[in-house]
């Protein structure tokens, strides 16, 4: 492969195949960092234009549409199924791996681990047929949260929606969890912005100890609890060093408090090369989706009871990733680091 000025390029005979799959990256990453720029910015212009009843139509229709995150969204197989994500999908490869079976009689709460900068296989796996899921567990319908602050931006949150992405409310997760309907699954990245930032390369480290709301939820709607982890999530980024004390680790925790997500300072690849950009890069994603962890339903669950749930959790979690880090490149004596 070339390289000049200390970069390598891409070479221009790439297969077919292989382009798709960029412009299956593409469409993710300009749908997420791209599109909430433009369809905040755009109307403000297009109200000085013809076409300033389009924006009426659209207020009108946000105002009626507003509770929808909470209500379990509307989700659609058929945007589910849309090929550009088996294209994503097939970008780094993500690979999904069931280890038991998942009964349509029951609802479940997924913990996914690890967050990873962005979250890329939870959206893969979850929220598209990327991996195949809707084959796989054909009966299961599958919610993936998302911050709520995702669905202020028009458009992509009707996008987001008919992926069957909701808020991470409890209200939200309860919603989902309580439906006469059984055989539903929320799942949720636990450790949210605050292990986002501990997402580098071959780290395995999770924020989980003091997580315990997801507990509490499967305890009070009787949804068993599932362990999830993605071997790979972490290494298709580079993340700046940021060591708890350090300046820009303070820095990211204020603009998390302010901000409700932490400003990770990452970078990939690009489209045309392989050395800097905001593309991930090309390694491989395993998602080891562990066994149902059986809860019964408990209105007013007690903290002994939330205690001793959350630590079975933590268990049946540190023995899925044991079963299957050799598996899947990670060395014999790495360890997951609960903090």
């Amino acid at each position: 492969m070339p390289h000049l000025l200390g970069i390598e390029w891409a070479p221009m005979n790439i297969p077919l195949t292989r382009r798709l799959q960029t412009l299956g990256a593409l469409h993710f990453f300009f749908i997420t960092l791209f599109t909430p720029v433009l369809v905040l910015t755009v109307p403000f212009y297009m109200l000085y234009t013809i076409a300033w009843p389009l924006i009426v139509v659209y207020a009108l229709w946000l105002i009626y549409d507003w509770g929808s995150p909470k209500r379990g969204a509307y989700r659609s197989e058929w945007f589910q199924r849309q090929r550009i994500h088996s294209w994503y999908a097939n970008y780094f490869p993500v690979q999904m791996h069931t280890t038991a079976e998942m009964p349509a009689e029951h609802s479940y709460l997924i913990g996914y681990h690890p967050h990873g900068i962005i979250s890329m296989a939870a959206f893969i796996n979850f929220a598209t047929n990327g991996t195949g899921i809707l084959d796989t567990l054909p009966r299961i319908r599958f919610h993936l949260c998302t911050l709520v602050g995702q669905f202020w931006t028009p458009w992509r949150r009707e996008w987001g929606l008919l992926h069957g992405m909701i808020d991470c409310s409890r209200e939200s997760i309860k919603h989902v969890l309580e439906h006469d309907e059984k055989g539903k699954a929320v799942v949720l990245v636990v450790g949210g912005a605050e292990e986002a930032l501990d997402a580098h390369p071959g780290c395995h480290i999770l924020t989980l100890k003091k997580r315990k709301g997801f507990v509490k939820i499967a305890l009070q709607t009787g949804a068993q609890l599932v362990p999830c982890y993605s071997f790979g999530e972490n290494d298709i980024f580079n993340q700046a060093e940021n060591p708890k004390g350090s300046t820009i680790r303070q820095f990211q925790t204020i603009m998390k408090r302010i901000l409700g997500f932490s400003p990770p300072a990452f970078y990939g690849r690009g489209v045309f090369n392989y050395t800097f950009g905001l593309l991930p890069f090309r390694k491989p994603i395993n998602t080891v989706l562990g066994a149902p962890i059986p809860v019964t339903k408990t209105p007013n669950p007690t903290q002994e009871q939330i205690d001793t749930l959350h630590e079975t959790y933590m268990n049946s979690l540190r023995e899925l990733f044991e079963a299957h880090k050799t598996r899947f490149d990670v060395s014999p004596t790495t360890q997951l680091v609960i903090n």
